[in-house]
């Protein structure tokens, strides 16, 4: 099929849910462990807690793609009836998060919550590629690139922005700062009015031979060997790129479960308090935790809002390229291995900064390997796949996401970050040398098409 050129409001719009699915992603990743720590999570505990996100990754994704795959309607498309799952389970999700009064409700939470961005996200990936002819991948993956900077940048900030408005930082023992639980509802809000407007302002092509298609959805399939059959069958560059995505999202993947407790001891000097450690039955004490809890609770504040610089940094990064690949061909092997060898100079920075405004940055640097993460990856991968399997391709290789966060999650965080020593910070060297591994990987990638489409 011969797709026309689309223009950049035309792939603003078709993007724009992501606005909506990056606001569920920088609130989960800013800041569930601050809940899990408010609910009285010990530091070890906190990557095992995560790990039904990545597992949930790994099913719903490949099956959502293979799914999408196979929907046609003339009037909702291919992929946008998932956008809408996706987005009204999302936002009934995130709105209860921080209302948890246990770990283990908190825990489920999180396990719905991204499932639910997961059934919206993998159909995206997939609709740049349906839309958007090869010279204008790169293009296209950037300026979603552009709207996920926007929203990590703001819904890091919304618990200092609505602090700085007078909703408390101060909470009960075991209870969610208001600030937090107000957050955390505009975050739904945002979410699924995002997506309602990408549904309502996109069309979708239809499956280029009406009638093969039809033949081809009435085939008795199992969709768990036909996902089986093209894990086996996945171009070699396609595994290059999943060596890349494992080092470069386990380095995501503890900054999401670590980078609060490592800043909030190692850089603000206000680590969570341990109720344990506290008599609550004499005044005195029980002051003294309150006192402790607010100050780790306003630095927790300040670490979010910090982290969003990564989210402006990448959506910065992300603007020079959509201005320069409207117009040019680029290099994507050495545009990412840069991004990412200065992205892991940036979490190594945070052992050694001498202050807390120095996190500008560190988290300037990892936003640029963040906005190259999220936008060359996919722009390799769909120029070396069949367009028809756009979907089923797209959500086998969040594999390659899902089993390193698996692994994080499992243990491996903690088991490599404590080489180094028992400091929470080290997580964050750890997390700085996975992505300069990653970096280095990226020497592998040979297929010319990947590494350039010539625009011309």
């Amino acid at each position: 099929m011969n797709k026309r050129k689309l223009s950049f409001w035309e792939i603003w719009n078709m993007s724009f849910g992501f606005l909506g699915i990056q606001f569920g992603f920088a609130l989960q990743g800013g800041f569930m462990s601050r809940i899990f720590q408010t609910l009285g999570a010990e530091i070890e505990d906190i990557p095992i807690m995560w790990i039904a996100a990545p597992l949930t990754g790994l099913l719903v994704q490949p099956i959502i793609g293979y799914l999408s795959d196979r929907t046609w309607s003339t009037r909702w498309g291919r992929r946008r009836p998932y956008f809408l799952i996706g987005a009204i389970l999302s936002s009934i999700a995130l709105f209860f998060v921080p209302y948890s009064s246990a770990l283990w409700m908190a825990a489920g939470f999180l396990w719905i919550l991204d499932a639910s961005i997961n059934i919206s996200m993998e159909p995206f990936r997939a609709l740049v590629a349906d839309k958007l002819p090869d010279s204008q991948r790169s293009y296209g993956f950037v300026v979603q690139t552009l709207i996920i900077g926007i929203g990590t940048f703001v819904a890091s900030n919304l618990p200092w922005m609505v602090s700085q408005l007078g909703v408390s930082n101060a909470a009960p023992v075991g209870v969610v700062p208001m600030s937090v639980k107000v957050a955390f509802a505009i975050g739904a809000f945002v979410f699924f009015a995002s997506i309602i407007y990408t549904i309502f302002t996109t069309t979708e092509y239809p499956p280029e031979d009406m009638e093969e298609f039809k033949k081809e959805k009435e085939k008795k399939h199992s969709f768990i060997s036909d996902i089986i059959g093209n894990i086996g069958s996945m171009p070699v560059t396609m595994k290059k790129l999943g060596l890349i995505q494992f080092f470069s999202w386990f380095a995501f993947f503890t900054m999401w479960g670590l980078t609060n407790p490592a800043l909030t001891e190692h850089v603000f000097k206000t680590p969570a308090p341990i109720e344990s450690n506290y008599n609550m039955n004499e005044a005195a004490s029980a002051k003294e935790f309150q006192i402790a809890n607010t100050a780790f609770q306003k630095s927790s504040n300040e670490v979010g809002s910090y982290m969003g610089i990564y989210g402006l940094s990448s959506m910065a990064f992300a603007l020079i390229l959509a201005f320069y690949t409207s117009k040019r061909s680029i290099n994507r092997k050495w545009i990412h291995l840069c991004s990412l060898i200065l992205g892991g100079i940036g979490f190594i920075s945070m052992y050694f900064i001498p202050s807390p405004v120095w996190l500008l940055f560190s988290f300037t640097l990892i936003g640029i390997a963040w906005g190259s993460i999220l936008s060359m990856p996919y722009a390799m991968l769909s120029s070396s796949v069949d367009p028809k399997k756009m979907g089923v391709i797209m959500g086998i290789f969040n594999m390659f996401i899902v089993i390193p966060q698996v692994i994080a999650a499992l243990g491996g965080i903690n088991f490599t970050y404590k080489l180094l020593g028992e400091e929470t910070i080290n997580a964050m060297i750890i997390a700085g040398i996975s992505l300069v591994i990653a970096g280095l990987c990226t020497l592998f990638i040979t297929n010319k098409n990947a590494i350039s489409y010539n625009s011309k």
